[in-house]
């Protein structure tokens, strides 16, 4: 296992919300993330379908995207969300993980944007979309 992989784990491991959420890091590299959160039905939002809410989604793609940032070999630390668009394209399946890759594409001395796409086991539809801007911590 990567140092990389190794020190996202144990921060996304370290955050109460992410561990509490389930959140795993599937893997990581020079700003791209891949995390996964687990059906849980303590996240149900609404009891009659099933589906989990918007807001444990929002969490898992926020999380994404600052570890895609964090990643990054443009940043020299730690970020913080400065924005978070995300798009709800469909519920995502009852008793299925849901899964968020994020890219930090373009950095700049101060932000740093991203793009992240969640989906459940039909990977060619899309549960959500985000795209955001986070704070960058200097060059490495």
């Amino acid at each position: 296992m990567s140092d990389l992989l190794t020190r996202a784990r144990q921060f996304i491991e370290a955050l109460p919300h992410s561990r509490d959420l389930g959140m795993t890091v599937s893997s990581i590299e020079d700003g791209v993330a891949v995390i996964t959160m687990p059906f849980d039905p303590r996240l149900v939002g609404d009891p009659e379908t099933g589906v989990i809410s918007g807001g444990a989604v929002s969490a898992l793609m926020d999380t994404c995207c600052g570890a895609a940032v964090m990643s990054h070999p443009d940043n020299g630390g730690g970020t913080a969300t400065l924005d978070l668009r995300i798009d709800y394209m469909r519920g995502a399946t009852p008793g299925q993980a849901i899964t968020t890759r994020a890219e930090c594409y373009h950095v700049t001395r101060s932000v740093a944007f991203v793009r992240a796409t969640a989906w459940d086991d039909d990977t060619d539809n899309p549960v959500a979309s985000a795209t955001g801007a986070f704070t960058v911590e200097g060059k490495r």
